[in-house]
């Protein structure tokens, strides 16, 4: 079992504004559970106890929603970047909060279903120095991967890749050694020359499960659609009454029609007369009656009216 892990929290969320001007993208609702917590709750089903976030774009919301110090009653510790140090630099910098044992690195914006067992028990059983999750995402195919072992990495080493990174894998506390205190660096090309170093990067293809992208409004609405209308619901979510499709202090007058797979966030009020289709209310939205959404975002403690489609408001 791996009892650690470090979640990314500190990108800047640029393709999905304009939701990210309000909130860090690890931190936009799903039917009114911040998308971050969704990977805390597989990492906790998958045994891990405590677990390091980093933060850089609007930090101050990551504070808020952490303010206990823990999720769940498992510590939560937040390292602040001054300067983005992307994703090897984040870890290097997040290093005194980790003990010397292996740990899991899951990207704060990821929505999957994928076991992570399978992952954890190959890490174990290889002895590998990274063990990376991989998958057939459609999006890229930079990994050459043979046997249990990673080849190669964007194809520095004349190997074509086949799958990409599903953004998690397994670290050894022997990585941190490959990268410097305050540099700014992606771990990919950490491994790729660590791979030609001799290093033992292995991996797990994951192809199960459902894995979401959440880089654009569009895809960000999908997800809402699954979930309401497939009615996806990753086995480890918390709590059990997820999804919440209408906060339970929204106001919703007579006559307000919702169709589709709506959600409306805390403190939101929907006048008489208007009809939400397919569309998003972040908490305390404020629709004018007789108004008309379709496939709508409307951010929090904005207004709506006339007859809006296809619009992030």
């Amino acid at each position: 079992m791996i009892s650690q892990a470090f979640v990314l929290g500190a990108g800047l969320g640029r393709r999905l504004r304009p939701l990210t001007d309000d909130l860090p993208k690890p931190l936009v609702p799903i039917f009114q559970k911040p998308l971050i917590t969704f990977a805390l709750d597989h990492l906790a089903l998958a045994g891990v106890k405590s677990f390091v976030i980093n933060t850089h774009y609007l930090p101050a919301e990551f504070e808020m929603f952490f303010a206990a110090g823990n999720y769940r009653q498992l510590p939560v510790r937040l390292v602040h970047e001054l300067v983005l140090l992307e994703t090897g630099g984040g870890m290097k910098n997040a290093q005194p909060f980790l003990r010397s044992q292996p740990f899991l690195v899951y990207s704060g914006d990821l929505l999957t279903d994928i076991a992570l067992e399978p992952l954890i028990e190959e890490h174990l059983r290889s002895g590998n120095d990274v063990t990376l999750a991989l998958r057939e995402t459609g999006l890229a195919a930079q990994i050459a991967f043979r046997d249990g072992r990673v080849l190669d990495i964007g194809n520095r080493r004349g190997h074509p890749g086949s799958l990409d990174y599903a953004n998690v894998s397994v670290w050894s506390p022997q990585a941190f050694s490959r990268f410097s205190l305050g540099e700014k660096i992606s771990f990919i090309p950490v491994l790729a020359k660590w791979i030609g170093e001799g290093g033992r990067i292995g991996g797990v293809i994951l192809n199960e499960g459902r894995w979401f992208n959440l880089a654009s409004a569009a895809q960000y609405l999908e997800v809402h659609r699954a979930i309401a209308q497939e009615h996806w619901r990753p086995r480890y979510a918390h709590p059990p009454e997820w999804p919440v499709r209408i906060a339970p202090d929204a106001v919703i007058e007579e006559g307000a029609e919702m169709i589709g797979f709506v959600s409306v966030g805390a403190r939101c009020r929907v006048a008489s007369g208007a009809k939400v289709e397919d569309s998003i209310l972040w908490p305390g939205a404020r629709i004018a009656s007789r108004t008309q959404l379709k496939r709508c975002i409307v951010r929090a403690h904005r207004a709506a009216e006339g007859v809006l489609s296809d619009v992030v408001i």
